[in-house]
């Protein structure tokens, strides 16, 4: 049986720091949920076999709703969140897990990435099939200053900012390995912020996969508003 790969939309946040009483992956952006845009994304790549969502609790019929009006055939369904990022992770994964193969690729991704391209899908795939695992990434190009020993509000000196990626979605690994590394850390009683980090503490190496500017985080109204300009530009706006 061929290998077949599947996202695993991770949409189980409520936006706090967006300050809205609307989770943010369902804010409206030129007349449309931006889960719907990420959504679309995963759908129009030919690579990509199903798409699952873990949804925030109460949303997930206005998501089945919004899968039916953007014509997400590949749309599998959806699952409940956790009290955390890892939680709703593992979540999703054990969804999957009755649904696919353990040697399926599972790319995980943020709901919250809307404008993530066919080029960054690909080439985690590629990294993936050829490394075990992948993590989107962008080089570090601002200066990073290094806090001043007991202070938040001063730094005495700089951190070489040529050691350092910043870390995006998608990330991911074969279903078995993404089980098998969240069911170790759950018996461990250990956190994780991201599914990199998780790597990293199951002792893998983690191999770097292609990123982007655009591939932009929905977390304060400048992001949105980032969003909206990039959509302008593509043609995608109003």
């Amino acid at each position: 049986m061929s290998q077949k790969t599947y996202a695993l939309i991770i949409a189980g946040g409520v936006g706090a720091r967006m300050k809205t009483d609307i989770p943010k992956q369902f804010l409206s952006v030129f007349d449309r949920p931006v889960i719907s845009y990420t959504m679309e994304a995963f759908e129009n790549d030919e690579r990509i076999d199903g798409i699952a969502v873990v949804c925030v609790e109460g949303w997930d019929h206005l998501l089945d709703a919004i899968a039916k009006q953007y014509k997400i055939s590949k749309y599998m369904g959806s699952c409940l969140g956790g009290d955390t990022g890892q939680h709703s992770i593992y979540n999703g994964l054990a969804f999957l897990k009755q649904r696919v193969d353990e040697n399926d690729i599972v790319l995980i991704h943020d709901a919250i990435r809307p404008l993530v391209s066919e080029e960054i899908i690909d080439d985690c795939i590629d990294k993936i099939k050829e490394y075990g695992n992948a993590v989107s990434v962008i080089p570090c190009n601002e200066v990073i200053l290094r806090n001043a020993e007991g202070s938040n509000e001063t730094s005495d000196g700089t951190i070489d900012r040529s050691t350092l990626k910043r870390t995006q979605t998608p990330q991911g690994a074969t279903l078995k390995t993404l089980l098998e590394m969240h069911e170790k850390a759950k018996r461990e009683g250990k956190a994780y912020i991201a599914t990199a980090d998780l790597l990293l503490g199951s002792g893998y190496v983690v191999h770097y996969s292609l990123g982007s500017e655009k591939n932009v985080k929905l977390t304060t109204q400048d992001d949105l508003d980032i969003m909206k300009a990039l959509l302008e530009v593509s043609g995608h706006g109003k």
